[in-house]
């Protein structure tokens, strides 16, 4: 099949179809092959690979997924996108094309029995606008896969690889580290897009840990004192989480755990790495 990740051809793809760009879904179609080729051996696809691609626009990245994996499942919201992916995609028989949104889709319905070992892999242009909810969403809900391979913009990209302290050190920093060992893989400049967005963009990896860097007794309480933690980033810890509507924990709990610590009550949860917050989850469920 003839490439189309470049601008001549994918404005031709384009003007064929009279599409038209829709901003609700965030569409930015990817035409450098060399980024392209950058991510394919950055995720490591290889013939035994199950792809889960989301949001495929055109099918600039599909088509390069069809030649490596064994097989692409791609996830377009667009319905105006499906025809013109049956076009593209047309040649390849080991793609599935599914017209949903993948903040809907029930993940596990999308693997067989030998893949929800954790055989699959994840491979993806996100559009911008949904780029945190669909990667905890993947993470929170433990999809079996093995890495996540997606561009995003590289604002949330430095925001996953942080450490505390830092102003963009925030609740997606600890869940990623939580879930995952990350590394940015290429920078992308705007003009590597069609349309080009207004901010510079990053590929970046997401290998899945076996298991978790630290042991903590709730999980799921775990993350909730996290988001209250960053909800009032300009707050206390213990305020943020004393006024956190779904959590019951007075002040002076959490101040008292604080202190078993030994950290400093007024401390904000900027400053808590992921072991600090594991150790107070499990200090107040107790």
């Amino acid at each position: 099949m003839d490439k189309i990740a470049n601008a001549s051809k994918t404005m031709e793809v384009i003007k064929k179809h009279d599409f038209s760009f829709q901003k609700r879904y965030g569409q930015n179609f990817l035409i450098d092959s060399h980024i392209l080729e950058k991510i394919m051996d950055a995720a490591k696809i290889t013939g035994d690979d199950h792809v889960i691609e989301i949001g495929p626009g055109i099918g600039s990245m599909t088509q390069y997924l069809c030649e490596r994996a064994g097989r692409v499942t791609a996830v377009e919201i667009d319905r105006e996108l499906i025809p013109i992916l049956e076009e593209t995609l047309r040649g390849y028989e080991n793609v599935r094309i599914i017209n949903d949104d993948i903040l809907k889709v029930d993940m596990d319905s999308l693997f067989t029995a030998d893949e929800k070992k954790g055989c699959a892999k994840v491979v993806a242009n996100l559009p911008y606008y949904i780029t945190t909810p669909i990667v905890m969403g993947l993470l929170e809900g433990h999809a079996p896969v093995k890495s996540i391979t997606v561009m995003v913009q590289k604002e949330v990209a430095d925001r996953m690889v942080t450490g505390p302290g830092s102003k963009d050190y925030g609740a997606l920093s600890l869940a990623v580290r939580y879930y995952t060992q990350p590394h940015i893989v290429a920078n992308v400049p705007p003009n590597c897009f069609i349309p080009r967005p207004k901010v510079g963009s990053a590929v970046i990896k997401l290998d899945i840990h076996d298991k978790p860097p630290v042991r903590v007794t709730d999980e799921r309480l775990m993350f909730k004192l996290i988001r209250a933690a960053f909800n009032q980033r300009r707050k206390t810890l213990a305020n943020s989480i004393a006024n956190a509507p779904d959590l019951d924990y007075a002040k002076e709990a959490v101040v008292a755990a604080l202190k078993k610590m030994e950290i400093n009550e007024n401390i904000r949860g900027e400053a808590l790495a992921l072991e600090d917050f594991a150790h107070l989850t499990d200090l107040l469920v107790l």
